[in-house]
């Protein structure tokens, strides 16, 4: 029990450092962006249908359109991130993956073509849909709380993979949702296996024409 609880300290601390990084990530970069009258979104942001953009999947997250856009996104990517991320960095690293190539490929492939997508959101909605599912598919009782918890506080958001909102991205927020349900269902623990005891052994059979096989067949003819 010491030991489980130590490690969890200590992935809880790594995840801690790593969304403290990220976020300082984000922030510097925003106030380079914003110096530059926000021509790194423009620039290295994500523009469908264009192969030679593809790449930008991977940058887009780390850029913002205005100090309100990366206000709105940094509370709930630390917080999500977080959670994605207490359990070991390795899942979580793995997950980020699939949630940043989803989001991107559904925002690559279904967005108009004139446009240029950018920001942490989908990111956001991806850590979302795998912490909530995760606990579920992990059996794991700290994790079902924790998605029960995130479901309740942050279920209002799940408007946004909607098309309702203008100049929102809810083909990004769809994409990154559906890649972290992806993710908790690919980096499931697998199934526990039930401890089962092995069948106790019953007496042996006497050995034919010994004494005592004589005797049980006297008391078998007999009724006993």
């Amino acid at each position: 029990m010491a030991s489980k609880l130590a490690q969890l300290f200590s992935d809880s601390r790594r995840a801690l450092f790593t969304m403290l990084g990220i976020q300082a990530v984000i922030w510097s970069v925003q106030v380079v962006n914003w110096l530059d009258d926000y021509d790194l979104s423009k620039e290295y942001g994500l523009r469908p249908e264009r192969v030679d953009d593809l790449p930008e999947m991977f940058t887009m997250p780390f850029l913002h359109f205005s100090w309100d856009h990366i206000i709105s996104n940094s509370w709930p990517l630390f917080v999500l991130g977080f959670l994605a991320a207490y359990r070991g960095m390795r899942k979580f690293l793995l997950a980020s993956l699939v949630i940043t190539v989803s989001g991107g490929l559904t925002i690559w492939l279904l967005e108009s073509s004139n446009t240029v997508t950018a920001g942490a959101s989908g990111m956001v909605y991806g850590y979302l849909g795998y912490v909530v599912l995760r606990g579920v598919l992990d059996r794991n009782l700290l994790d079902a709380v924790v998605g029960v918890g995130v479901a309740a506080v942050y279920w209002t958001i799940l408007i946004g993979v909607l098309p309702i909102a203008h100049g929102v991205s809810w083909l990004g927020h769809l994409g990154g949702l559906i890649g972290g349900l992806a993710a908790a269902y690919l980096l499931r623990n697998p199934a526990r296996l039930r401890n089962q005891e092995p069948p106790k052994p019953g007496p042996a059979a006497p050995a034919p024409g010994s004494p005592n096989a004589a005797l049980l067949k006297e008391l078998d003819d007999l009724g006993l």
